[in-house]
């Protein structure tokens, strides 16, 4: 009877495990580190799920044989078929190298990733580290990012400024999907234009680029990667609200019609219309905002043909000013601005070989339109600009060492602008040509040469080389260094239009010179292993010189800004930073940072042909940045922390007899909290900004008198409004 006992019961267990029977493994990337979020799907049914924060899954055998599919973005895709399902799987991804994505992917399991087999120095911000703070958009993303500060422009317009190696955003090229965007008039609120719902990912490269992206990265590259049709979720919305009665929704849906053709819906609307005047000046403390943002992107797939087209249109409105609420103004000081942008882009690739020598041919082309209609008080500037990129690429591995790329490529801007009913339009067409050859000796070794040469309807022709360099002596050490140069045409009132928010009497010299500057950067990456874990020390220099720069001078006329070519004089930035990161114990993260920075200008006074030789104003001399994040077992809480320290720095010359500011700012500090609870498809968090609430006091010079000669809206060097406490909630429907 016993007997009888034991073998039913052991029937009944096979059959129970048999009807269940799954497998089980693990995903991890080329440096055997665990990749979150990989795709785990059979091939014909679809059925799957994702890997955790182990890069550990587990799935279900299908009743009928299929190739069991892993796929990340960024890395090859692997079909495998599964011979033995009572065996753990543990599978290594390698990264993918199509030419339809030319930055390199290296994930590891923090949120943002130092890439060691990108040739230039690269940063990857994952949707991890994006969800670490509240992150409404691009401009928002970089809280937990040493590298790049994003500061208000002026107290009025809530226009952003990115800050690179101690140089203006204006010399950061800004891409999106590898193709050139928010250049021109978009480049002063571009930061709000991409939802940070939307991103997959953001790519941070210092110093020069590739010449295959065009001739402008001067001081770095920044590159945001949208959610890919083919991986991202079924549906998502994120919905967020503020103390300040800021409301945003956010939400996107993934179609996959058949094996060939994907499709991705984006939408955002963002409400925050509520005036706000917490310091008592008389002017709101930011802009009434309302935005709608939709974005359409479609990939097909077919063979060796891959094709992904995209259009994008955004709506905004934005109001500031005197606060009238309270007031009886009978002719309040008002700004207005109205905008309406439209996108398309198109990638075109064709893989003529895919052994393991590829050889492929590609077309990178898009389009934008770009209207902003605005009145400052009494003063109108509305400006249209026209964009028109294109791109054709060609790539081929000679073999495992000799590598080369080269195209042709085509910019053309033109803008037609109206200051104080007063027209003007004008337009710049560059051609251009590059070649890039690329020798890469075991991954131990490489080098990366590339020249390229444009000619502009404006200046003539002009040449960019440029050259990298990459050694790993051990796994532990990696070393880079790079050297290259680059362009830019100023558009002064284009990119600065909200220098209209002032009374300073604008002053623009006649036919500006093209921008051109070296700049030259070391850096080495230290990999340690320590209790089975590994600290990570980055440490970074890099220096910018320009040959000629367009000078905007605040200094030689309290009164007046000056916009004036260089020529023989001095400009120079210089920019060090250390980085160290470590995960102290399981599920908690650890990064402490600090950069000092030196940025420095002749400034000549037109008046008395004086020139001096100062720091730029409004620039922080030193941050330092320290992250802070801890995720519990199983993903039920994650608590994150981040606290900024930013140095002082120098202010624009007060006026020597009537001083309204001080001659310099005061170092300060910001710090952001915020918690999530995870649920299995939704989370929600709290959080909040600038825990502190710290302000800067009375950022207008003479608020009281905004029709005065002394009003001057454009001195800020800090936060410009308070504490932000903020709750939002992330729901998705997976697709696997």
């Amino acid at each position: 009877m016993r007997k009888i006992i034991i073998t039913l019961i052991t029937f009944f267990i096979t059959v129970s495990v048999f009807g269940t029977e799954k497998i089980r493994g693990y995903v991890f990337d080329e440096q055997q580190q665990p990749i979150i979020g990989a795709h785990i799907y059979w091939e014909k049914s679809k059925k799957g799920t994702v890997t955790n924060t182990e890069g550990f899954f587990e799935i279900e055998i299908p009743q009928k044989h299929e190739h069991l599919i892993i796929a990340y973005t960024g890395y090859e895709t692997q079909s495998l078929h599964i011979d033995d399902a009572s065996e753990e799987l543990r599978v290594s991804l390698k990264e993918d190298r199509k030419v339809l994505d030319e930055v390199v992917i290296s994930k590891r399991a923090t949120g943002t990733v130092t890439q060691r087999t990108a040739f230039v120095q690269t940063q990857k911000i994952t949707y991890a580290e994006i969800c670490r703070a509240a992150c409404c958009n691009l401009g928002e993303s970089f809280e937990t990012n040493p590298s790049v500060d994003v500061a208000y422009s002026d107290a009025t317009t809530g226009a952003k400024q990115v800050k690179l190696l101690g140089l203006a955003g204006t010399y950061v090229q800004m891409l999106t999907e590898n193709y050139p965007n928010f250049r021109g008039v978009s480049s002063s609120f571009g930061m709000d234009y991409v939802p940070g719902a939307w991103m997959d990912a953001v790519y941070i490269s210092k110093g020069t680029s590739s010449v295959k992206n065009g001739y402008e990265a001067l001081a770095g590259q920044i590159n945001v990667e949208y959610r890919k049709p083919e991986t991202m979720d079924k549906f998502s919305i994120n919905l967020f609200a503020s103390d300040a009665m800021r409301m945003e929704v956010n939400s996107d849906a993934g179609f996959h019609l058949n094996d060939k053709l994907k499709s991705g819906l984006f939408l955002h609307y963002s409400n925050d219309t509520k005036s706000h005047d917490v310091n008592n000046d008389g002017f709101l403390d930011y802009p009434k905002l309302k935005q709608f943002n939709i974005l359409n992107r479609w990939n097909y797939e077919v063979g060796k043909y891959l094709a992904q087209y995209g259009f994008k249109y955004i709506n905004e409105n934005r109001e500031s000013g005197q606060d009238t609420r309270y007031n009886n103004i009978a002719d309040p000081y008002r700004i207005l601005l109205k905008t309406n942008r439209g996108e398309i882009y198109t990638k075109q690739a064709y893989v003529l070989s895919a052994d393991e020598l590829t050889e492929s041919i590609a077309l990178i082309g898009s389009a934008s339109i770009h209207n902003q209609k605005s009145i400052y008080d009494r003063t109108n500037y509305d400006v249209t600009q026209k964009n028109l990129y294109l791109s054709l690429l060609y790539e081929k591995d000679f073999s495992k060492m000799h590598n080369l790329s080269t195209g042709i490529s085509l910019n053309y801007d033109e803008f037609n602008e109206t200051l104080a009913n007063a027209p003007t339009k004008r337009h710049e067409a560059v051609p251009g040509v590059f070649a890039q050859y690329t020798f890469n000796l075991d991954d131990k070794f490489i080098a990366l040469i590339g020249l390229r040469t444009d000619y502009s309807s404006l200046y003539g022709f002009f040449a960019t080389p440029r050259f990298h360099l990459k050694y790993n002596p051990t796994e532990w050490l990696h070393l880079r260094g790079s050297i290259g140069k680059g362009f830019r045409t100023a558009n002064v009132l284009v990119e600065n239009n909200f220098l209209l928010a002032s009374s300073r009497k604008i002053n623009i010299a006649e036919n500006l010179k093209q921008e051109e500057a070296w700049n030259t950067g070391v850096n080495a990456t230290i990999y340690v292993p320590i209790y089975d874990k590994q600290l990570t020390i980055i440490g970074e220099y890099y220096h910018t010189r320009f040959i000629n720069q367009v000078v905007v001078d605040m200094d030689s006329d309290p009164h007046g800004i000056s916009f004036y070519n260089l020529d023989a004089g001095k400009s120079y930035s210089n920019s060090a930073q250390i980085e160290v990161s470590y995960p102290f114990f399981e599920g908690f993260t650890f990064t402490a940072a600090y950069r000092y920075t030196r940025s420095m200008s002749d400034y000549k006074n037109p008046k008395t042909g004086e020139v001096r030789f100062l720091s730029k104003p409004m620039m922080n001399d030193y941050k330092g940045l320290i992250t802070a994040s801890y995720q519990t077992p199983l993903r039920k809480w994650q608590f994150d922390l981040t606290g900024q320290f930013n140095g002082g720095g120098r202010m624009p010359t007060p006026d020597d007899v009537n001083p309204l500011w001080q001659k310099r700012f005061e170092p300060f500090r910001v710090v952001n909290v915020q918690v999530t609870k995870f649920f299995r498809n939704f989370s929600i968090y709290l959080g909040a900004e600038n825990l502190f609430d710290f302000r800067q006091q009375n950022p207008i010079i003479d608020v009281e008198n905004p029709r005065s000669e002394n009003f001057d809206a454009t001195m800020v060097w800090g936060p410009v409004h308070g504490r932000k406490i903020y709750v939002g909630l992330r729901y998705n429907i997976p697709r696997y």
